[in-house]
């Protein structure tokens, strides 16, 4: 679990290819200092396996599912990334709770720079449209972020001075894809509701049942 309170700006130092995933290796000397094989670190938003670690950096396998749902595919030697560790139970939660599986890619539409701070709309799937308010929070590139305006197929957030230096939110350009993570206790209840609505469904069909009995 994570919060979306990134904590390096990291690298990617090369990308192998493996014909149906990628192994990744990336640099960043704070998220590794006490990383060890078997860990988690959030690149971007999605939670990747560390294999191994070494001088300040580590490597991940990005399965084929990952490449498809992420925007992962597209870094290359040099991309900058987003990098954090898992939140330790017991701390602050900064930010909300992320888990760091992608729920779908959007795409920045424009950026507006204001005197202290940058409005960045970015295109919104229709499939994640329902989960995404006003006010409310969700996980762009990993980054924990505050929703201003929220239409149907689009968003828009404000961006202060400290996300865009720490961040790669700070140099992508329109045009450019982004991981998209909506809130996950939004997903719980709509679940919960329709099987709730469900539940009704069936008690119904039991009742009419007992009927045609008597």
């Amino acid at each position: 679990m994570f919060t979306g309170i990134v904590e390096e700006l990291g690298e990617v130092v090369a990308v192998e290819d493996l014909g149906d995933a990628s192994r990744f290796r990336l640099r960043g000397p704070v998220v590794t200092e006490d990383a060890k094989h078997g860990d988690s670190i959030a690149v971007n938003g999605v939670c990747l396996t560390v294999v191994e670690t070494a001088d300040g950096e580590f490597t991940a396998d990005v399965m084929a599912e990952t490449l498809k749902r992420s925007s992962l595919g597209a870094l290359a030697a040099g991309s900058r990334v987003n990098l954090e560790r898992p939140m330790a139970l017991g701390g602050r939660l900064g930010g909300h709770l992320v888990q760091g599986h992608v729920d779908g890619t959007g795409t920045i539409l424009e950026r507006t720079p204001g005197e202290h701070w940058e409005i960045v709309k970015i295109a919104l799937p229709a499939a994640l449209s329902r989960y995404v308010v006003e006010k409310g929070s969700i996980t762009v590139d990993g980054v924990s972020l505050t929703v201003v305006d929220a239409a149907d197929d689009y968003f828009t957030l404000s961006l202060i001075p400290t996300t865009l230096a720490l961040t790669t939110l700070g140099i992508k350009k329109a045009g450019d894809p982004v991981n998209l993570e909506v809130d996950v206790l939004a997903k719980y209840v709509e679940r919960l509701l329709g099987r709730g609505a469900g539940d009704s469904a069936d008690l119904k069909d039991i009742e009419e049942i007992k009927e045609m009995d008597r």
